[in-house]
């Protein structure tokens, strides 16, 4: 992983957090934006609070062209050492709209891949800077902190939700490179995205498993000994209706097993804002969290 300025971005998203939450109509949207949320106090009952929260979102593939096959043997390994949901779904085709179900509860009526967005309301970056606690994305190939650029190299900002709100501290949007050495300086909750290639995207599930198994076994390791969580997902699959998706969760709070239970994107971010105590946004409501797969609670 790499050495960031964690203490920097952390003090300035927590200054900065409280403008982050106005729930006004996004300009770019053409149904309504989910409702603003007011923290409680605490994690719900059965949901445990992780100190850290890593969330990777890889690419537009199949839930068994991952999880079993060849070309993946890392990811495949690590499924088996959590909880594989094996009933997740992506909301829908193509990939922007998964990534705003995801990070704000909506997909704000957007249906393409259009650059750029922008949007006004409630999202759990904001929550979690509300509630005291932090967030950063961590994008690979983001040319600048803060960059609001559709396309650079392999970054696309269709991947990248947290740039299309314009009211969260500029600081929340980093390249993969500021991800700290010190996985102690990670914020609350990090997102992970690779670039065009290293997500499947374009390269394929060989190339994909091959930066997981070098970029994320380092986090795995120490998360189990320190009570953080890993949740690897993918926006969804290769076009199907179903759009069924690998999704698993890793950590010393995760039985290893699989569940069943009917799971999308909306309820992966239900079962986040559960875990620090955040009233959940938009479509995200309708959903339970994760029950079943912890090892407490």
């Amino acid at each position: 992983m790499r050495n960031g300025r964690a203490a920097a971005i952390l003090l300035s998203a927590v200054l900065a957090g409280a403008a982050a939450c106005s729930a006004t109509t996004p300009s770019s949207a053409t149904d309504s934006s989910p409702s603003a949320s007011r923290s409680t106090t605490g994690a719900a009952a059965g949901v445990p609070t992780p100190d850290h929260v890593l969330v990777v979102v890889f690419e537009n593939e199949d839930a068994d062209a991952v999880i079993g096959a060849p070309d993946a043997p890392y990811l495949t390994s690590l499924a088996a050492s959590g909880a594989e949901l094996t009933d997740a779904h992506g909301e829908t085709h193509p990939s922007q709209p998964n990534y705003l179900a995801l990070f704000s509860g909506s997909t704000y009526g957007v249906r393409d891949d259009s650059c750029p967005q922008t949007f006004d309301g409630p999202n759990l970056a904001g929550q979690l800077l509300e509630a005291g606690r932090t967030f950063v994305g961590y994008s690979e190939a983001l040319p600048a902190v803060g960059s609001t650029v559709c396309k650079a190299g392999d970054y696309a900002r269709k991947h990248n939700p947290w740039a299309d709100f314009p009211a969260l501290p500029a600081e929340v949007n980093q390249p993969y490179s500021a991800l700290p050495d010190d996985f102690a300086d990670l914020p609350t909750v990090a997102f992970v995205i690779p670039d065009l290639c290293d997500d499947m995207h374009d390269c394929g599930v060989r190339a994909g498993d091959t930066w997981a198994s070098e970029h994320l076994d380092p986090y795995v390791d120490w998360a189990r000994t320190h009570d953080s969580l890993l949740v690897v997902t993918f926006d969804e699959d290769s076009g199907s209706r179903e759009n069924l998706i690998p999704t698993f969760l890793v950590g010393p709070m995760v039985a290893a097993g699989s569940s069943g239970q009917h799971t999308d994107h909306y309820t992966v971010l239900r079962t986040i804002e559960d875990m620090y105590g955040l009233a959940p946004l938009g479509t995200a409501a309708e959903r339970e969290p994760l029950r079943g797969i912890w090892t407490t609670g």
